[in-house]
């Protein structure tokens, strides 16, 4: 009797899961790189969260001394500036400088990350996608970007602002929690946090387009006519040139402060809206419309529409300056190049 063994062909599927060649290819600097690339948005989130915080950290005394000044507060309206970045420590203590930072840095993390990486989408989107210009797309982009990231992160915006306004001895809000149960309660559940929501996305869409723009135009210009003398090798990535960074810096600062001369009478009438129960005669600042006549009509343009204008460009000029060169260096440090 004969017995004829017959082997079994074995599966390809299983063949090439078990190969040497599937294994090398499973480990291969390609499949590597590949899982890399899936979380490329996440990597640009955290770029643009690390780049808002350091940029908003760096003035944050400048940023409440703002709003002091903006809202008018009793207890610094007669004063200017500097004598406001004097008092402040001498009447609250260093730390009064840096008041409401704990819910601007709760804010600002997402709401830079947010920023910077919808602005990546809807550039590549306008540009690609839909065949806007260079110079175009870069202006609808910002402008589209800032407008996402108010939204997801006014609340907390409101919230800082109502602490920030806050003076040592005349205190309504106890803390962050504390302000987010009050305005809740008193102020008609979830619509208190968006009050001045309406002059935020009216005065974003110029501020954050103009700033983007601004800043990738000069980045443009510098990088194509004179490379050698701006530029240098992205630290990721050789063939990709990058700012070198005194410029970056200079290029974030002109940006940030052009973009404010545009948008900062809209700053002003969003302040108001949103400390508009904590000032006498709150009737007056309902509508964005209504609170720029009642500005006007009060203190003028200079010390009305404008007041607080030289600290803003004091602040933010440092304050872009910073952002856009700490997300350039994130996305060195993070391979986004």
């Amino acid at each position: 009797m004969v017995v004829v063994l017959v082997q079994s062909p074995v599966p390809e599927s299983h063949k090439q899961a078990h190969s040497p060649e599937s294994h090398k290819q499973a480990h291969s600097p390609e499949s590597h790189k590949e899982a890399w690339n899936r979380f490329h948005w996440l990597r640009n989130f955290v770029a643009g969260g690390v780049a808002g915080c350091c940029a908003k950290s760096t003035v944050a005394p400048l940023d409440r001394v703002k709003i002091l000044l903006q809202a008018q507060n009793r207890h610094y309206r007669h004063l200017g500036v500097f004598s406001t970045l004097v008092e402040v420590p001498r009447k609250e203590g260093f730390l009064g400088l840096y008041k409401g930072n704990g819910a601007m840095m709760l804010r600002i993390f997402p709401y830079g990350a947010i920023q910077f990486t919808s602005f990546e989408k809807y550039r590549k989107i306008l540009n690609v996608q839909m065949g806007f210009t260079s110079s175009a797309h870069r202006l609808l982009a910002g402008s589209m970007a800032g407008i996402t990231a108010v939204l997801c992160t006014y609340p907390l915006d409101m919230v800082r602002a109502r602490l920030a306004f806050q003076v040592k001895g005349d205190h309504v809000y106890e803390g962050i929690l504390h302000a987010f149960r009050v305005i809740y309660r008193q102020e008609g559940g979830f619509k208190g946090f968006y009050h001045g929501l309406t002059p935020t996305i009216i005065g974003m869409t110029p501020y954050a387009g103009v700033s983007f723009f601004t800043f990738g135009t000069l980045k443009s210009f510098g990088l194509d006519y004179a490379p050698s003398l701006l530029g240098k090798p992205s630290a990721d990535n050789p063939n990709v040139l990058v700012l070198k960074t005194p410029v970056n810096l200079m290029c974030g600062g002109i940006a940030g402060a052009f973009a404010q001369t545009i948008s900062y009478p809209l700053d002003v009438a969003r302040r108001r809206m949103q400390l508009s129960t904590l000032l006498p005669n709150s009737e007056n600042f309902g509508s964005l419309r209504q609170t720029l006549q009642t500005v006007y009509r009060q203190d003028g343009v200079k010390r009305g529409l404008y007041r607080g204008l030289t600290l803003n460009y004091i602040r933010c000029i440092p304050s872009q300056a910073v952002a856009f060169t700490i997300y350039e260096i994130m996305r060195q440090l993070l391979h986004l190049n």
